[in-house]
């Protein structure tokens, strides 16, 4: 296991920057997820971090040593991409080999950890399949033992799982997390799904326009979001912009109940965001003289729950998931009122 810190990382490709003055600390042993939108750079991060590219400023230290000048095959570090790689030629067994015999590990040590590590992830009766034998579940497995064998420091994960479909993605990224707690290897897995950085991650690290915009546990970047892009991009909500007035905001001639709006100087503008399983929905004649009230437009039918979307009267969205036997004699266009209980939003100074 080994810590890993990131110091004042920047890199531009033909003068765009990709990267700007970045730091992040890895704990050792820590699974932590690098999120964001497609050309955030989490992917550049990740191969300066792998040394497959050299950053324009900063330094990567590794353990506690600098390794910002450090070939790549000289870093020990694991890497499994998007694409399989495997090679074509070799039988499971022989690709998991493939590391140790390069780092001159003796033959029966090769064998008997590649045995181990396929053992690990499920494999042992498939270790003389070819890569064609194998699916594509199957492959990035093999993938995965493979750049365990080389007992890596850190472990890096490039999107190993896009490429597979949503029944297997799930089973497999659950495997990850379970081979992670039982090696103990700090790993870095880039991914664009926040179900996936959500569900397995000890911290996710959410990035936008080559920054950093939140470091922090699954649950506290769900429930409190550090500005409003990241709100928009973590699960599912309404935001609705208005100015702080005491415990409330005031948005589209009404009072919406927000208690942490009391934390802005009064008449501030902020965004408030409240994600739908805050909201309850209540008949018009429950309407009292500070109502929200909207029109439902539509609904969504998740299994258990049901998302119902309504518009209020100044054009605002708002949706809110309720048990789908309690929505099922909802109607579209029937007005109805919109509540939550005052600590359930997220208040944020307004990004324009």
């Amino acid at each position: 296991m080994a810590n890993v810190e990131v110091a004042n990382v920047g890199k531009s490709f033909a003068g765009r920057p990709v990267l700007s003055q970045l730091d992040l600390a890895i704990d050792a042993g820590e699974l932590i997820c690098l999120l964001g939108p497609s050309g955030c750079g989490k992917t550049t991060l990740l191969r300066i971090i792998a040394g497959f590219i050299a950053p324009d400023a900063g330094r990567v230290r590794v353990g506690g040593a600098d390794v910002t000048d450090m070939a790549a095959s000289a870093r020990r570090m694991g890497m499994v991409f998007q694409a399989y790689s495997l090679f074509p030629n070799m039988t499971a067994l022989e690709n998991v080999r493939f590391g140790p015999r390069v780092a001159g590990v003796a033959k029966a040590e090769q064998t008997t950890r590649a045995r181990s590590l396929l053992d690990m992830v499920g494999l042992s009766e498939h270790e003389h399949k070819y890569a064609h034998q194998l699916s594509g579940g199957q492959q990035q497995r093999v993938a995965l033992a493979r750049a365990l064998a080389v007992q890596p420091q850190v472990l890096l994960l490039d999107e190993p799982l896009s490429a597979l479909d949503a029944k297997v993605r799930v089973q497999l990224r659950e495997e990850i997390q379970r081979i992670q707690r039982e090696t103990g290897v700090t790993t870095i897995l880039v991914t664009h799904d926040q179900e996936e950085a959500l569900s397995i991650a000890d911290r996710v690290a959410v990035m936008h326009q080559g920054r950093l915009l939140q470091v922090d546990r699954p649950a506290a970047i769900y429930r409190e979001p550090a500005d409003g892009f990241v709100a928009r991009f973590i699960g599912s909500g309404a935001v609705l912009s208005g100015v702080t007035e005491g415990a409330a905001v005031r948005a589209g001639g009404r009072l919406l109940p927000a208690s942490a709006a009391g934390a802005h100087p009064a008449g501030r503008a902020v965004d408030l965001f409240l994600r739908p399983e805050h909201v309850r929905i209540a008949p018009m004649a429950e309407a009292g003289p500070d109502a929200v009230i909207g029109e439902i437009r539509g609904t969504v039918f998740l299994g258990a729950q049901t998302r119902v979307h309504m518009v209020l009267a100044d054009g605002a969205s708002l949706w809110a998931d309720l048990p789908s036997v309690q929505a099922e004699g909802l109607t579209i266009g029937v007005r109805v009122v919109a509540r939550w209980d005052e600590a359930a939003p997220r208040v944020l100074p307004t990004t324009g």
